[in-house]
């Protein structure tokens, strides 16, 4: 190419650069996926000697914390949730740009699922995956956290909130401009959240699903 060094240094330099890079996602992604292994649904029940694990559903979310615990323990956990996912797209974006941000979201998600601090047994990552769109898309996360809240609002069940969500989850950021590798995170995020509520599906279908205030 007209103006670089004939000593092939410029090929060297960008290919230095694709490794830095790479390097730097697979770190932000690491970051974004222990971030999310941190899991207030299991961190703030054990603090008032409480195994969440061994009560209710037995799972580690704000809807069987509010049941076991109560309303101000649920509440720490669903806002530490959000904010999880909103630092983790917020690192992944800062850093290396918007495709890593909806990576290092989905990182989030797949921590809080999978949380390596807690024998990866974790929640169901809605929240999770809601604070993120936060940060991606803030119009678009707001929309679907106070749709979430009118959803159980009305049902008084949580995973159909979370279920309706996550459905209009990809078609969300679609229609705020997001396109391409972003879409396929989301859809990637999506599909995991989905997967986690497989069982709930499943109750609902069977009309045995648990209220937000049932044991």
């Amino acid at each position: 190419h007209p103006g670089e060094p004939f000593d092939g240094s410029a090929p060297t330099q960008r290919r230095r650069s694709y490794t830095s890079r790479s390097v730097e996602a697979v770190i932000a992604f690491v970051l974004a996926y222990l971030v999310g292994s941190i899991d207030l649904g299991v961190i703030v029940p054990r603090a008032m000697g409480i195994d969440i694990y061994e009560h209710g559903s037995g799972n580690p979310g704000t809807s069987n914390v509010f049941r076991t615990v109560g309303k101000r323990a649920a509440a720490l956990v669903l806002i530490g949730d959000l904010l999880k996912g909103v630092a983790a797209a917020a690192l992944g974006a800062l850093w290396l740009g918007e495709v890593a941000g909806f990576a290092c979201g989905f990182a989030a998600v797949l921590g809080h699922v999978f949380p390596v601090w807690h024998r990866f047994r974790g929640g169901r990552g809605v929240a999770t995956a809601i604070g993120a769109a936060l940060w991606l898309a803030p119009p678009f996360g707001l929309v679907l956290a106070i749709g979430w809240g009118g959803v159980v609002a009305v049902t008084k069940t949580a995973s159909v909130a979370s279920i309706v969500a996550m459905v209009l989850y990809v078609p969300g950021f679609a229609v705020t401009g997001h396109r391409g590798a972003s879409l396929w995170w989301a859809a990637a995020t999506a599909v995991l959240v989905l997967a986690r509520h497989a069982p709930n599906i499943r109750r609902i279908v069977r009309r045995q699903e648990r209220t937000v205030t049932q044991a």
